[in-house]
């Protein structure tokens, strides 16, 4: 007779470091599991992915046994990984932080294929590129017309800048030149007072 399964967790944990310490105790403990052995059991089935978060559907069973699918890493985490970064651009595709290649991206969907709706490379080629876009990474091949757009914008804007700063320096040699004239004619005035007081 099959065990019952009591609940199913899900759980992204970084690939052979997980210990009975917070996020793991406080999910596990309360349903009776053993901590340690769900630890170990982890960190073995996925020693050979160190480096990558690996998401994981734990089901409790009635007698507090468990079993465990590992999926695919989330694509934000392999997108980053492969852009060289920590985080991404906090407005999205208006915010360009990093770039990846064509292959890369052909291979960050192939990582993900088995968790994706689709069967077809291209198509989860494009699931991931839509991630990257929101995460304000380009792909290059890809985002070409977008970056050169982004390129040209910041190019507009620093010339704004520059503009700005420009008039901003002319207004304040006007106020330096306009002090200047007004500073001879205290001092003037003070020579005057002391040669009157002569």
């Amino acid at each position: 007779m099959a065990k019952k399964v009591t609940k199913v967790v899900k759980i992204q944990l970084p690939a052979g470091k997980a210990t009975p310490a917070p996020p793991v105790g406080t999910i596990f403990g309360p349903l009776g599991i053993n901590l340690a052995d769900f630890c170990s059991k982890y960190n073995e089935a996925t020693r050979d992915r160190m480096g990558d978060i690996i998401p994981c559907e734990v089901s409790v069973y009635e007698d507090r046994s468990f079993d465990f699918v590992l999926k695919t890493p989330p694509a934000a985490s392999l997108l980053l990984k492969a852009a060289g970064r920590d985080k991404g651009g906090v407005k999205g595709a208006n915010d360009i932080v990093a770039t990846i290649t064509k292959d890369q991206l052909k291979q960050i969907a192939e990582i993900k294929l088995p968790d994706l709706n689709t069967s077809d490379i291209n198509a989860a080629m494009n699931i991931i590129a839509g991630t990257a876009r929101n995460m304000g990474i380009a792909v290059k091949g890809l985002n070409d017309a977008e970056m050169a757009e982004h390129a040209e914008e910041a190019r507009e804007a620093e010339a704004e800048m520059a503009k700005l700063d420009e008039e901003f320096a002319e207004m304040e040699a006007e106020a330096k030149a306009m002090a200047g004239e007004t500073m001879p004619e205290v001092e003037s005035t003070e020579q005057s007072s002391e040669t009157t007081e002569e």
